[in-house]
């Protein structure tokens, strides 16, 4: 198969969607791929890496999309890419067709076949493709959103981990997933009061057994929401329905009760976001206020730390990748119902039901 790199040109954006040890082992299988020069820059990978793997190095990104019968990217194809596919080629990268009915509308004009990292399974019901990033983003929620904190940025001046005679600043999550429990890890780590809203009681038992007193666990209703986001200093929205837009569980009304100077990372914000005060955010200009709360919101986390969220994104793209590459897309669907579940677009139509449905309901 003829597989392309593409750039990210997504602002701030500056993962990579093969880094060299997986276009090896691609080229090792006969496959080509083509990599657009510079591609791998941001994270120190160099065109000649990338040569020395095997790669083609091509000079643009129509080159790529012309030459390659499968593209795989880290974020959604931008406006000014759109005009770049043909019909049947094969796309395999993070779409978020809930949160983006244009991109929607153009895949299927265009007869794509469109695969979604965040919507691969695996045998446990868990989206493998997501959970690496759904880590870095949880991880990185914590660490950005004590930064934040501190009073030259307009927080309310608390440190996490407080000191001897002082209390811990207090972190709420909102959502016991992989996004949620990274960010409750770190928030441990720095010796915060750390508090988890979700709305499984199993997810919370796992939570309590596994962390025991350094964490408290609360059943998601409205109410439990409300008072534990009055007293947080700092709050990460971290729910996720795989496919479709993120419920608004924190209201623009509770957010008015918060403390001034607290945070609000939301990380579903890829997904809609899950705070009714959302809107999309970038590296370059990563926060605004409402009701004297800071809100960082986004949209591509992980591409902060891109090296490590390159690297560990290719470790879970890659065995489905190879797939896709040595048994052609019908065939590696056919094969593997888990990366079946991915298949967003095909060919001039949306077959995801949550997709489907978070657009109809966008639409109406």
């Amino acid at each position: 198969m003829h597989i392309g790199v593409p750039k990210e040109i997504k602002k701030q954006e500056y993962r990579v969607g093969l880094v060299p040890s997986s276009v090896r082992e691609l080229t090792a299988l006969g496959h080509t791929v083509y990599v657009e020069t510079h591609a791998g820059q941001p994270i120190g990978c160099q065109d000649d890496a990338y040569r020395a793997a095997g790669a083609v190095i091509v000079s643009s990104a129509d080159e790529v999309f012309a030459q390659s019968e499968m593209i795989v990217k880290v974020k959604e194809p931008q406006q000014e890419e759109w005009h770049r596919f043909r019909e049947g080629q094969i796309l395999f990268t993070y779409l978020h067709l809930a949160a983006e009915p244009e991109l929607a509308e153009v895949l299927c004009q265009k007869k794509i076949i469109g695969i979604a990292y965040e919507t691969v399974t695996n045998a446990r019901g868990g989206l493998p493709l997501l959970a690496p990033m759904s880590e870095v983003a949880g991880r990185l929620s914590v660490q950005v959103g004590a930064g934040y904190l501190q009073k030259h940025h307009g927080g309310d001046g608390v440190l996490l981990g407080g000191v001897a005679g002082v209390p811990s600043g207090r972190v709420v999550v909102i959502g016991g997933g992989v996004v949620g429990t990274a960010a409750a890890r770190v928030a441990m780590g720095l010796e915060a009061e750390v508090t988890v809203i979700d709305a499984s009681i199993d997810r919370l038992r796992e939570l309590d057994q596994a962390y025991g007193s350094k964490i408290r666990t609360r059943y998601s209703t409205i109410d439990t929401i409300e008072r534990a986001l009055v007293d947080a200093d700092l709050v990460v929205g971290a729910v996720l329905v795989p496919g479709a837009a993120a419920p608004k569980l924190v209201t623009e009304k509770m957010i008015s009760k918060m403390k001034p100077g607290s945070v609000i990372v939301d990380v579903s914000i890829d997904q809609g976001g899950t705070l009714e005060t959302a809107r999309p955010t970038s590296h370059e200009d990563p926060i605004y206020i409402e009701h004297n709360v800071i809100h960082y919101c986004v949209t591509n986390m992980p591409s902060a730390v891109a090296n490590t969220s390159s690297i560990a994104l290719n470790n879970a793209t890659l065995p489905y990748t190879l797939q896709l590459a040595n048994l052609g897309v019908r065939k590696a669907l056919a094969a593997n119902p888990y990366l079946a579940m991915g298949l967003n677009v095909d060919q001039g139509s949306i077959v995801h039901m949550a997709v489907k449905e978070a657009l109809h309901r966008k639409a109406s």
